[in-house]
C-alpha cells in the first residue's frame, strides 16, 4: 500500500509515461539521430541505447514464456503507447490497460544510472561479487510420498 501511494504522490508531482519498458524503448529512438565526434562517443551512445532496451528485455524474462528478442523488435516497431503486457502476454495499447510508470520514477532511474556509471568510468578499481551458477532447483517429488511400509 505504501509503495502505491509513493508511486501516486511521484505520478501526480510529474505525471505518467507508458509503463514496461516502453517509454525507455521510445527514448532509445531519439539516439539514432545523435552525431558522435568520435569512436568513445559513439560506443558511449550505443551503450545507452542498449541499457534502455534492458528493462524490456528484464521484463520479458521475468515471465519465462517468450523470447525477448521478438518481443523487442515488435515494441521497437510499435508507435505510441502500444508495447508488451507482461501480465496478459499480449502487445496492446498500455496506457490503456493501466501499464504505466511515474515519470518521476523513471527519470530518477536514468539519472542514477548515469551517475553510477560515470563513477565506474572514472574509478580505478572496483570490487564486485562473482555470480554464482547455481543449477535449476529439482523438481518435487510426487504427492502420496507412497506411505512406509510396516507402519500399519
Amino acid at each position: 500500500v505504501e509503495d502505491a501511494l509513493h508511486a501516486t504522490r511521484a505520478a501526480v508531482q510529474e505525471g505518467i509515461v507508458v509503463g514496461g519498458g516502453v517509454a525507455l524503448i521510445r527514448a532509445a529512438k531519439g539516439l539514432a539521430n545523435a552525431v558522435a565526434d568520435n569512436e568513445d562517443q559513439k560506443t558511449g551512445i550505443e551503450i545507452i541505447r542498449r541499457a534502455l532496451e534492458e528493462p524490456l528485455r528484464q521484463i520479458v524474462a521475468n515471465t519465462g514464456t517468450t523470447d525477448g528478442a521478438v518481443v523487442l523488435e515488435k515494441v521497437k516497431n510499435a508507435e505510441g503507447d502500444h508495447g508488451f503486457n507482461a501480465r496478459t502476454e499480449q502487445y496492446e495499447n498500455l496506457v490503456e490497460a493501466g501499464v504505466v510508470d511515474p515519470t518521476k520514477v523513471t527519470r530518477s532511474a536514468l539519472e542514477n544510472a548515469a551517475s553510477v556509471a560515470s563513477i565506474l568510468l572514472t574509478t580505478e578499481a572496483a570490487i564486485t561479487d562473482i555470480k554464482e551458477e547455481k543449477a535449476d532447483m529439482p523438481a518435487m517429488p510426487p504427492g502420496g510420498m507412497g506411505g512406509m511400509g510396516g507402519m500399519y
